[in-house]
């Protein structure tokens, strides 16, 4: 039997952490934990007798103060609770519905609401002990001390946080924040193009080996490389990745190939597979395109009428694919760890067709769309990446075809023919 893998690997951490940042719920309960603790601890200064060098604080001044903030910091945090849920409505209205977990772990609103709870639980709990006679003229002057110091990081926290409520699930603002995901997931797999470990062998047949299937039916959300690798040290065999993070797989679509063993647990490779409802965007760059692709394409559409965002979003796309091939030196490659697995890498083609194809033929009509969306591929062809150029030309072509058959005045189309450098030829 397969040796259990360390469940604690820094990708299978990150993945979680990732998770934990979407939950609302998670930073308010750890802030509510620090509250209560906080209060208690101002305990120590009587118990230490600091009572004869700190001055004294009347009981009615500070529970007065923690009075106002236990009422304040509720009516506050009720207030941000509506507002997020406002900017999470708008997100999913205005830009696109699988921008929200984005949307949800921005870390300012996150801090911000997890302040103002913690603020509350902070007051209300002090304000308890302070009426009971808890505290005696020393722990009165650590929580009168530390009343004053919560009002000052509410007050910061919520000044940062006016300024990004006023600007989160507007369409700009997320647009920013989907381009950041995907730009973060595009250089993790530029600097592990095979998730560090080892290219398929091109002389290897595409089904060679046995077949490991899902138990579940999803996507492919991350792959536990070191799990893998656990695996195939113990049974002594090679296994081959069938299914890169953003796949749907149901329980007939195989994960993986096991070559050079016939006798093994499935389930222990299968468990190395994160497959979940959705996609996730810190391992698939291919969703974070898809998800800009989908904004652009939701402001072509004849309710919105917004081509300047789709404009916007081909920008955001050249930017990405100029990152995408600009080369990596080579001490920042991360090393090959997991030498008996085979990981293919992503096809850039693939990664043009969640990008353009759907400006394309919902923008195919719009004169400023197709110009800027045939320059963006003129950009593109002239990077220094023979995959990416070609891509990019098939796109061209395609785009110019569409747009021939939607316009119907002759001067656009030629406006568009002429700008169009490489929809002719290979």
């Amino acid at each position: 039997m397969a040796k259990s893998p360390s469940m604690l690997n820094t990708d299978r951490f990150r993945f979680i952490i990732s998770r934990i940042n979407e939950r609302l719920w998670v930073k308010p309960l750890i802030l509510c934990v620090l509250s209560i603790g906080g209060s208690f601890i101002a305990k120590l200064a009587d118990d230490i007798g600091l009572a004869a060098v700190l001055p004294e604080v009347d009981s009615d001044s500070v529970e007065s103060l923690l009075s106002i903030m236990a009422s304040s910091m509720l009516v506050i945090a009720t207030f941000a609770v509506g507002s997020m849920v406002a900017a999470y409505a708008s997100a999913s209205t205005a830009a696109t519905p699988r921008s929200i977990p984005l949307v949800i772990a921005d870390d300012v609103t996150q801090n911000a609401l997890s302040t103002f709870v913690g603020a509350f639980i902070f007051s209300l709990v002090s304000l308890v002990s302070v009426q009971n006679e808890l505290f005696g003229a020393a722990g009165l002057f650590a929580i009168f001390s530390l009343t004053l110091l919560v009002f000052a990081i509410v007050i910061v926290t919520f000044v940062r946080w006016v300024d990004r409520i006023a600007r989160l699930g507007r369409v700009v603002n997320t647009i920013g924040q989907v381009e950041l995901a995907t730009a973060r997931a595009m250089d993790r797999r530029r600097h592990a193009p095979t998730l560090c470990g080892l290219p398929i062998p091109q002389e290897q047949p595409a089904e060679s080996g046995v077949a490991v299937y899902s138990t579940s039916v999803g996507y492919i959300q991350n792959i536990d490389m070191e799990t893998l690798q656990s695996c195939a040290e113990e049974y002594e065999c090679r296994v081959r990745v069938a299914a890169l993070p953003g796949t749907f797989v149901s329980t007939t679509r195989p994960l993986l190939f096991v070559v050079g063993c016939q006798s093994f647990d499935s389930r222990e490779f299968a468990c190395a597979f994160a497959i979940g409802s959705n996609r996730t965007f810190e391992d698939d760059p291919r969703f974070g395109l898809l998800a800009l692709s989908e904004i652009a394409d939701k402001a072509l559409s004849p309710g919105v009428n917004d081509p300047g965002t789709a404009i916007d979003v081909i920008g955001t796309m050249v930017r990405l694919f100029t990152q995408w091939q600009a080369p990596v030196a080579e001490e920042h490659i991360q090393e090959i760890t997991c030498d008996r697995v085979h990981v293919p890498t992503l096809d850039t083609a693939d990664m043009l067709d969640d990008a353009f194809t759907a400006i394309a033929r919902d923008g195919a009509a719009i004169i400023e769309v197709s110009i800027r969306l045939q320059k963006a591929l003129a950009a593109l062809v002239e990077c220094n990446d023979a995959a990416l150029a070609a891509a990019a030309k098939v796109h061209s072509r395609r785009a110019l075809a569409r747009a021939e058959l939607a316009m119907s005045h002759q001067d656009d189309i030629t406006a568009v023919r002429k700008v169009a450098r490489f929809s002719t030829g290979s």
